[in-house]
């Protein structure tokens, strides 16, 4: 049985966990609008309505602002399609609704992505948010996975590549195309989804 004093101290983790995520999804946008190296605490304050002195109670720096911020991102994206897979009834159906997805994330949220790619390459030099790249890493190629298996599995077949190499594949190409459109090339976003769709179709 839990004490009042356990539950008011619970009370305040989650609160205190409450507002490190709301603070994380209020920086994040400053931290994408400049990148990792160019950005610092000042910086994130000058660009929002968030004290330093804030900044520094709830995060013990920037490393950890950052690892919470591109966490809860990344993590919202590994799970969005998840009811593709859960409610496609064809591998033609999967197809053409993971197309559309991974195209309308490379156009709407083309400068997160832009940050997501920035402090991978920085965790290969800094460990600060190593451990949260890697965990992102892993959620993302769950992801892929996901849609690989539910593919072959809709085709009737299995899977011809494992899942590390469907990833890797896949992550590729977003990132191929993620160039080519902050770049200015509009035709990235039927690439990516003509691509994937012949990613899919070769991984059976």
């Amino acid at each position: 049985m839990t004490t009042a004093t356990e539950r008011a101290e619970r009370s305040a983790t989650d609160k205190f966990d409450a507002r490190r995520r709301e603070l994380a999804d209020s920086a994040l946008a400053a931290i994408a609008e400049h990148g990792f190296a160019r950005t610092g605490l000042r910086d994130i304050s000058a660009r929002t309505d968030l004290s330093t002195g804030i900044l520094h109670y709830y995060f013990t720096g920037k490393d950890d602002l950052i690892a919470q911020a591109i966490w809860q991102y990344k993590s919202e994206c590994a799970r969005r399609y998840d009811p593709i897979v859960a409610t496609s009834t064809s591998a033609d159906e999967l197809i053409e609704r993971f197309g559309v997805e991974i195209s309308a994330t490379l156009r709407d949220e083309s400068d997160m992505h832009r940050l997501w790619y920035d402090l991978r390459n920085q965790s290969l030099f800094e460990d600060g948010f190593r451990d949260t790249i890697i965990a992102i890493d892993e959620l993302l190629a769950d992801m892929v996975w996901a849609v690989v298996t539910k593919h072959a599995e809709l085709r009737g077949a299995s899977p011809t590549v494992d899942r590390e190499t469907a990833y890797a594949l896949v992550d590729g190409l977003f990132l191929n195309c993620l160039i080519g459109y902050l770049r200015g090339d509009l035709e990235a976003l039927d690439h990516i989804r003509k691509r994937s769709a012949a990613l899919l179709a070769a991984s059976i």
